[in-house]
């Protein structure tokens, strides 16, 4: 009987790094052919573009598959099931899949996707992997502080919730079989063991927590973990799952969707040529500090340079790097994504990236 294909879920807030990780795993692969699966949030497929123009020989155009039409937790039917039907019917099978959740998805109805007919005895899921970006938490941004929830609560009558990204938070670190404290470099060792202590209480079982800068680890590390956490996740409940065993709530199909997306608002951005990258990187910082901007990803046109400009911000942090060349038939262009809280002022945020770079003339 031939052995299932390991697949490796790689979930964690916006900007916490999953990128940047999948991108070194899949450079210090070896000789293991790996699929992967992204499920880009927001109109423009800008990790599965870092991810193929990393070069790698191991994971070809052919083996990126992006799932664009929604979080893939609410579009498993859809969507999910019947690209990873496609994977296995290939001839040349992926030695290992990795798949890429959007920082909004839901671990526990993915991973549950993998008891299904036709998907348990080909595949089995090695190990749920989150990414949290640890510099975030120690400043309290995504922290699941309890006692700061309970005090609004009791001082607000209105508020008799915790707010979706929170839940959000605890879900993917409730599924985890590793969770990784990424940027582990931005935060002295006395937080660190701060937030580390923070996160192991979050589950009802002991967590395996190793940290990282800059998304490195050993490969052997992410991979090779034999979770088969499929048989186990009936026992990590999401929030919803926990609310539902105490509420007989009839509603089932419209509390599915309901899991925080209305909180969010994605839109692409659009700007000139970028002639001087330190001024435009300015620009950004000052328009994420004057909006709630969460996360902003994407590509810009250096004129003189014959490379692609990378842009990445979580919050203030902005980083750039230059990827790889524009191809001879591509249009060169600055087009970023930006990922706020539901009600931020898109007009604004668009007239200053387009007045960070402008048009020449």
């Amino acid at each position: 009987m031939q052995a299932k294909i390991p697949a490796t879920v790689i979930t964690g807030f916006l900007g916490a790094g999953k990128t940047t990780m999948i991108r070194n795993l899949l450079e210090n692969a070896g000789n293991r052919r790996i699929a992967l699966i992204i499920n880009e949030f927001g109109d423009l497929g800008v990790d599965g573009e870092v991810l193929k123009g990393c070069g790698v020989e191991n994971c070809s155009d052919d083996d990126i598959v992006e799932l664009n039409n929604g979080c893939i937790c609410c579009t498993v039917a859809d969507d999910f099931i019947p690209t990873m039907e496609k994977l296995l019917e290939r001839d040349a099978k992926p030695d290992h899949i990795v798949i890429e959740t959007s920082g909004l998805a839901l671990p526990q109805p993915l991973v549950a996707a993998f008891n299904w007919p036709g998907i348990k005895t080909a595949v089995t899921v090695d190990g749920v992997v989150t990414v949290i970006d640890a510099a975030a938490v120690a400043e309290g941004r995504f922290a699941a502080d309890q006692a700061r929830i309970e005090a609004q609560r009791v001082a607000d009558e209105a508020i008799d919730h915790e707010s979706p990204l929170e839940e959000l938070f605890e879900d993917q670190i409730r599924a985890a079989d590793l969770v990784v404290l990424n940027k582990a470099d931005l935060v002295n060792d006395g937080s660190l063991e701060h937030v580390r202590e923070d996160l192991a209480g979050q589950a009802d079982r002991p967590l395996k927590i190793v940290q990282a800068s800059h998304g490195q680890l050993p490969v052997d590390v992410l991979l090779g973990m034999n979770a088969a956490t499929e048989d186990q996740i009936a026992l990590r409940k999401s929030h919803h799952e926990i609310h539902h065993e105490h509420h007989d709530d009839h509603d089932h199909d419209h509390d599915r969707h309901h899991h925080g997306h209305d909180e969010f608002a994605s839109f692409v951005a659009e700007a000139g040529p970028v002639s001087e990258p330190t001024v435009f990187v300015d620009g950004l910082k000052r328009m994420i500090g004057a909006h709630d901007v969460l996360r902003l990803k994407g590509f810009c046109d250096v004129p003189g340079k014959p490379m692609r400009l990378v842009v990445q911000a979580v919050g203030q942090r902005i980083e750039t790097y230059f990827d790889r060349p524009w191809g001879a038939d591509e249009a060169r262009h600055t087009r970023l994504v930006v990922i706020g809280m539901h009600g931020i002022d898109q007009t604004a945020i668009a007239e200053a990236i387009l007045a960070s770079a402008p048009a020449a003339g």
